[in-house]
């Protein structure tokens, strides 16, 4: 095996292996592995800026196809540095408003189209659909287009604004609506809330993967030596802490 495919497994388990240390409390091993990734991630992210931004999209273009009036956004992106001159500072907020300006202008219509109008066309859809001149009615609850998911997406849509209309009491069909609406909340949120943490456990699958992968003879067994290692730094530091004074000051 190459050797910067076993430097490589080596790293990734005694990574791993710290940061899952915080499970038994906040040690050194544990700091390491935040602080190494922390400033791995600001160190690539700069690096991976820079080839980006000022490389392929400012300096090629620029020099190498003759595109000067990159020369307007590359002023208005310097403007951003003045916010560390005191006496000059008032020039950053006119990249930033430029920069507000121009996200809001982007972001607003697609949360506009994503939110709001797709959900209006996902409730006005017809209950009854017409096939061959006759009204049919379909139950697939896998089809998202079904009549069955639209009446369902329709009740659920004006529970859930029966629920947060406060302007009359909760009391009779309302109080019924609202509580219904409860329930389509509870179904919504509980979703997120699954999603999240199937998000979670997929990466943890798939560390645990690799610690079971590199715990083979091939890659010399690192899982193993490294937990070991672990354990044996984490019981010194232990010991350690046990016979230091307690701090009086």
């Amino acid at each position: 095996m190459a050797f910067e495919l076993l430097l490589g497994a080596w790293v990734a388990t005694g990574l791993t292996l710290f940061i899952f240390t915080f499970l038994y409390q906040d040690n050194p091993l544990f700091k390491l592995a935040e602080h190494l990734y922390v400033g791995v991630s600001v160190g690539y992210t700069i690096v991976k800026t820079y080839d980006t931004v000022l490389i392929r999209l400012i300096y090629e273009p620029m020099v190498k196809q003759g595109d000067w009036s990159l020369l307007i956004p590359l002023g208005i992106g310097t403007l951003m540095l003045a916010r560390y001159l005191p006496n000059a500072t008032w020039l950053s907020r006119i990249a930033f408003g430029f920069i507000v300006g121009v996200g809001s202008g982007l972001a607003i219509p697609r949360i506009i189209s994503s939110f709001i109008l797709k959900q209006v066309e996902d409730t006005v859809r017809p209950l009854i659909s017409i096939a061959q001149g006759a009204p049919t009615f379909t139950y697939n609850l896998s089809d998202p287009s079904s009549n069955l998911n639209t009446i369902v997406l329709l009740i659920g849509v004006v529970s859930v604004l029966f629920y947060f209309f406060f302007s009359i009491e909760h009391t009779g069909p309302v109080r019924v609506a609202a509580r219904t609406g409860i329930l389509f909340l509870m179904v919504a949120f509980g979703a997120a809330f699954g999603y999240t943490v199937m998000a979670r456990m997929s990466l943890l699958i798939g560390r645990l993967s690799d610690l079971i992968e590199y715990a083979d003879p091939q890659y010399g067994r690192a899982s193993l030596w490294l937990g070991v290692a672990t354990v044996a730094i984490l019981l010194l530091w232990r010991v350690q802490r046990r016979e230091q004074p307690p701090d009086t000051g």
